[in-house]
């Protein structure tokens, strides 16, 4: 018979996807064990499965957790706002953790991101990404819902696609927001609500802008992928927005279903694209 699998360690920040993920393990016959980052994590989401919340910097309780309850492969998901160092507190490992990550503190989210998934492989754990373990949950490339972008809509993605391709490339966001050629905003550390809610004033007259979220390149794709869901395709709506573009195979779309439905009901349209053929 084939060995079992150790439990998955899953190392939680915020939202839904923690949960997704615990329940897609279980459901291929795989126990786990979640790792709540505190002020992150959402209790509700950890509360079904076996789990401890640990402050961001208790690194030694985190990686001791993790090994008691047999995990060898990891999953880290959830947003997580960077911290500042005053408010980390590290314990001893945490300091050590800290002295290995040396000049990636100051890089970007993703240089920090490879950065501490390389610290962990050095401490014996495999990290995988999320998408191994949610099978389909990789957007895919076409029309999924709302009406067909039109050639404005199609210029303002592919303006988009050159922004994030030149700001990906520094380390900085994965989304931006582009209305009749102008770029009304770019992701930064505010994440992706934050910045549709500062979209809407910002909108000119005549039909509205498109968000595209994009991978950065050279990304590990193990840690951070863009992500969208019912409540993205919302507050698109909500600030004006025609529809939300995404690199297909890149990109985490959460509840599906949710999404597609939501984007109906709003009329804006969700499209998977490959940003090389597309731009």
């Amino acid at each position: 018979m084939p060995a079992t699998p150790s439990p998955l360690g899953i190392i939680a920040g915020g939202g839904p996807l923690p949960g997704h993920v615990a329940r897609a393990a279980r459901a291929a016959g795989r126990d786990v064990f979640i790792v709540g980052l505190g002020d992150f994590a959402d209790p509700a989401v950890l509360a079904p499965f076996p789990h401890a919340i640990f402050r961001l910097g208790a690194a030694g309780q985190m990686l001791k957790a993790l090994r008691a309850h047999g995990c060898t492969e990891l999953v880290m998901i959830g947003p997580v706002r960077r911290p500042s160092f005053h408010d980390i507190r590290p314990d001893l490992a945490g300091t050590r953790i800290l002295a290995k990550l040396g000049r990636a503190i100051f890089a970007g989210d993703d240089g920090l991101l490879a950065a501490f998934v390389r610290i962990l492989e050095e401490e014996g754990f495999r990290i995988l990404g999320a998408h191994e373990i949610l099978t389909g949950a990789l957007g895919p490339l076409g029309l999924l819902a709302g009406p067909a972008p039109d050639d404005a809509a199609r210029a303002d993605i592919r303006r988009a696609i050159a922004v994030l391709r030149a700001l990906g490339a520094a380390d900085v966001g994965q989304g931006c927001v582009v209305q009749q050629g102008l770029v009304l905003a770019v992701e930064a550390v505010e994440g992706t609500d934050a910045m549709l809610a500062r979209c809407g004033p910002l909108a000119r007259p005549g039909p509205g802008g498109v968000l595209v979220k994009l991978v950065k390149p050279g990304q590990d794709r193990r840690a951070d992928l863009p992500t969208i869901g019912a409540a993205t395709l919302t507050a698109a709506a909500a600030a004006g927005l025609r529809g939300i573009a995404f690199e297909a195979g890149g990109t985490i779309l959460a509840e599906r279903e949710a999404a597609i439905a939501e984007a109906r009901r709003a009329g804006v349209f969700l499209l998977g694209i490959d940003p090389s053929s597309f731009a």
